[in-house]
């Protein structure tokens, strides 16, 4: 499976973005898809999470109610909306699939990871 993030950009704090994570190569209908960023100089930390069958979503705390994720087996592509964006958010934006994960925990183990997309918040 080969992951392709796409839709960072630059943006003023308060605004939104949208990522996508195309897939390629096999289907990803049985396996979780989710989020990390990696800021500069800090550890690559979960963001958001969605069960293979798109039941269940994670999010970690720090985005609660701010991002949304969400998948469309159709396209093979997962996504993530981002609004009201903080510059607390500027990172590097990576997807990631887990063969059946469940959504009921942080994503972890990680089967497959995408190439990163930079998303710049500015204040």
């Amino acid at each position: 499976v080969q992951l392709q993030a796409s839709g960072g950009g630059l943006v003023q704090a308060g605004g939104s973005l949208r990522l996508s994570c195309a897939a390629s190569g096999r289907t990803v209908s049985s396996y979780g898809m989710g989020w990390f960023r990696q800021a500069p100089g800090k550890e690559r930390e979960f963001v958001a999470a969605i069960s293979w069958s798109a039941v269940r979503t994670y999010y970690a705390d720090s985005v609660k109610g701010r991002f949304t994720i969400s998948r469309d087996n159709a396209k093979n592509t997962g996504y993530l909306q981002m609004n009201s964006l903080k510059p607390e958010d500027t990172a590097i934006y990576y997807c990631a699939a887990r063969l059946g994960y469940t959504g009921n925990y942080p994503l972890m183990n990680v089967d497959y990871w995408g190439k990163g997309t930079l998303v710049t918040v500015s204040s």
